[in-house]
């Protein structure tokens, strides 16, 4: 271990140590180490959905509110396929680590994540201690938005054709009107998105902000290419900012501190330097 990376660790652990509160910010990279795919670049997705490489499509064609209006059977089959990976998913042991420290400290820890897939929740983590900004793939909405209600997509066990990525199961339909539901995310070029919902999380989680006098912001996997979280956690930090970033780790050091690598290897590291 070079001594500029124990600098960093020892800095990292000594906040941690002093701190009355973490917020966790979580980007996609959060869920690469429990198995989920990364879809950095058009080559990583393809490889997780090779049936769209035929038709051309890319995450940002897939993940828009005019894939359910033109082809609503391949854009369920996209978010099928997802739903049902998400919730066989087992979250990694990076999550237990920081619900370990979140446990000691008198004001626990607030989650901001961008990512959909409901693993801090799978994990333990309080619900009313989430903020979903991009919202959550296991909700559902009515795609007319004729109404501002959103419900649990439990009872939806979508069947996906792996050969053609089309859904084969009835779609799911708003209760309200009949119309074709969709998953309550917010997309690309999504004007319909229903987020009340994530309104009140952000409510809590400004109020829980609030009370916390020591606070220590971890940032997993959150990329440049969306920056939202990334932004999130510089303006949150008060200069004790822990990044964790396999390829995007810079981190200015007015903001706090970086580390080249996996979430779940790096969060194993800190801890041992905590101890």
């Amino acid at each position: 271990m070079t001594d500029w990376l124990n600098e960093k660790l020892e800095k990292a652990a000594g906040w941690l140590r002093e701190a009355d509160g973490i917020l966790i910010t979580a980007g996609a990279g959060m869920g690469v180490d429990s198995g989920l795919p990364d879809f950095r670049g058009r080559e990583g997705f393809w490889r997780a959905y090779p049936a769209l490489q035929h038709r051309g499509f890319s995450f940002e064609d897939m993940a828009n509110p005019a894939r359910f209006a033109e082809h609503p059977t391949l854009a369920w089959g996209f978010y099928g396929h997802r739903l049902t990976l998400y919730r066989e998913t087992v979250p990694h042991e990076g999550f237990a680590i920081l619900r370990r420290w979140a446990d000691r400290m008198p004001l626990g820890a607030f989650v901001f994540t961008s990512n959909v897939d409901g693993q801090f929740q799978k994990a333990g983590f309080a619900a009313d201690r989430i903020h979903e900004c991009h919202g959550s793939i296991h909700a559902l909405q009515c795609i007319e938005r004729c109404t501002n209600d959103v419900w649990s997509a439990e009872g939806f066990h979508p069947l996906v054709n792996e050969k053609t990525s089309e859904l084969e199961s009835p779609m799911p339909r708003c209760p309200h009107c009949g119309a074709l539901a969709r998953p309550n995310i917010l997309m690309f070029g999504d004007w319909g998105w229903i987020d009340l919902p994530y309104e009140k999380q952000r409510e809590g989680l400004a109020a829980w902000a609030s009370t916390v006098s020591k606070l220590v912001v971890i940032e997993l996997g959150a990329g440049k290419a969306l920056p939202t979280v990334r932004r999130f956690s510089e303006r949150s930090a008060r200069q004790r900012l822990i990044r964790i970033n396999l390829r995007e780790s810079v981190t200015n050091p007015m903001h706090g501190v970086g580390f080249d690598g996996a979430a779940e290897a790096t969060l194993q590291l800190i801890d041992t330097m905590i101890a």
